[in-house]
């Protein structure tokens, strides 16, 4: 008699009794799945059959990639002095653009939000956003879509996408920007646009974009006037025309080929540089560009610091690392990895009640479960985060959302304050990468710190 379809009493949702039998004690001990053909594989295969199209989703990679739990600190005792957490101070204090920047930005903790459009997220998303971020005294950042009268007006220190669609792009909210991040690539899909379908395009999204109502928008996967670094040298000099050389000009780059596209975007002129790695979520792209293509956070870091050092700009222009960022235990190991601040996109969106168990009985009635959802380019989000639907969009409430965020990057900050003080650092950067150690030979490599021990860096010293 076959067992009963229920796991610790509780009814088992149909939606992933595949799933989860596929490791239940209860399954014949003499099946074997394949390791190439899996049941999620094989379930691909057939939704590819039957439909002729492929899958759009967001949220980024899932499947297992080296990251920083591979990572493990070095705490100080007798050869390091740990510094007293209650009487001693750890500077989180970093400034944005000093290379050419009149008006450097000034952020009181090194986590700052990542890039995400209007039309993608709600009006009120991105105002909790901007709130959240202005109360620890952070930076927000628009996105494909341009900029909301709601995020300029909640967020004290804002970075304005300028992006190959150049959606909602105005001279004006230009000039309006305490920072200009020109975006060459994304984490989750360098060397792709973007993509913003039809459902979500409202009339205030369209009139923004001006583009149709209703109709999908694909963003180009490069920018209309120019093809490499000189002529990106020409646009940073337009757009620091345009704003009077006040406001730091970033760049963003997918973590690909980090190392020569850090030492292009340091010689046309960056005051900035940001490498979003391959974990980094989306709104919306293709499922097999989120899953091959790009490369973990974790190895690019030491490419982008390297090619800074040997240009002799490590720290003179600044390193912000984004992908996958979820504890403040990932802050630090970034920056003892050598960057100088983080960005958070998906995380900074669970902390606003993204996929939040709430809302279990809702993501049930379209086909997923709280922890699961990724559809977000259906604009159907229970939580009202990335959805344009007006009755979806009120489930969020802007000041409660950016409570919540604050209290999140809070806590982000004072973890990684703890660490960095254990190892006896009295500032977030002053921590490096003598002060870490690695759990697989795979994390020591892209990392390129020591097995734990030992004194081994695969691919070096041999």
């Amino acid at each position: 008699m076959a067992a009963p379809n229920i796991r610790d009493g509780q009814p088992l949702n149909p939606i992933f009794e595949d799933l989860i039998m596929s490791n239940d004690i209860n399954v014949n001990p003499g099946l074997r799945e394949s390791a190439t053909f899996d049941r999620t594989t094989m379930a691909e295969i057939r939704r590819a059959a039957d439909t002729g199209i492929y899958d759009i989703r967001g949220f980024g990679a899932k499947r297992k990639l080296p990251h920083f739990d591979d990572l493990l600190f070095l705490g100080a005792s007798m050869s390091r002095y740990p510094l007293e957490g209650y009487r001693e101070k750890c500077n989180t204090q970093v400034t944005l653009g000093t290379r050419f920047a009149k008006k450097p930005i000034v952020i009181e903790t090194p986590v700052t939000i990542a890039g995400m459009s209007f039309g993608a997220l709600s009006a009120n998303a991105k105002e909790a956003l901007g709130r959240g971020a202005s109360i620890v005294g952070t930076s927000t950042t628009t996105g494909d879509g341009g900029m909301t009268p709601e995020e300029r007006g909640q967020s004290s220190k804002l970075v304005y996408q300028y992006l190959p669609s150049r959606y909602g792009m105005n001279p004006d909210d230009l000039r309006k920007a305490d920072a200009i991040e020109v975006v060459l690539g994304q984490g989750a899909k360098p060397g792709g646009g973007g993509m913003l379908l039809g459902q979500k395009i409202t009339d205030r999204v369209a009139q923004m974009r001006n583009l149709p109502k209703g109709i999908d928008q694909r963003s180009a996967c490069r920018h209309p006037d120019w093809t490499g670094p000189d002529d990106l040298a020409i646009k940073i000099q337009e757009l620091r025309e345009i704003t009077d050389w006040q406001v730091p000009i970033y760049i963003k780059v997918g973590a690909t080929r980090t190392y020569y596209d850090v030492k292009l975007a340091v010689k046309a002129g960056a005051d900035v540089i940001v490498v979003d790695g391959m974990q980094g979520g989306t709104a919306a792209t293709q499922d097999v560009f989120i899953e091959h293509v790009g490369i973990p956070t974790m190895a690019a870091i030491p490419q982008a610091v390297q090619a800074l050092q040997e240009m002799g700009m490590h720290r003179k222009v600044q390193l912000i690392v984004s992908g996958g960022i979820r504890n403040g235990a990932d802050v630090a190991k970034c920056m003892a990895l050598g960057a100088d601040a983080v960005a958070i996109g998906t995380a900074a969106l669970v902390a606003l009640g993204c996929n939040d168990p709430k809302w279990s009985a809702e993501y049930e009635k379209i086909g997923s479960a709280a922890g699961f959802y990724d559809d977000y380019q259906e604009g159907k989000d229970p939580a009202g985060i990335s959805t344009q639907d007006p009755n979806l969009m009120q489930r969020l409430d802007p000041v409660e959302g950016g409570r919540r965020l604050a209290n999140y990057l809070r806590v982000l900050t004072l973890e990684a304050q703890t660490l960095a003080r254990a190892c006896g650092k009295n500032d977030l950067r002053n921590l490096e990468p003598e002060d870490l150690v690695a759990l697989t030979v795979e994390s020591a490599a892209m990392a390129r710190v020591p097995l734990a021990g030992t004194s081994w860096i695969p691919g070096q010293g041999f």
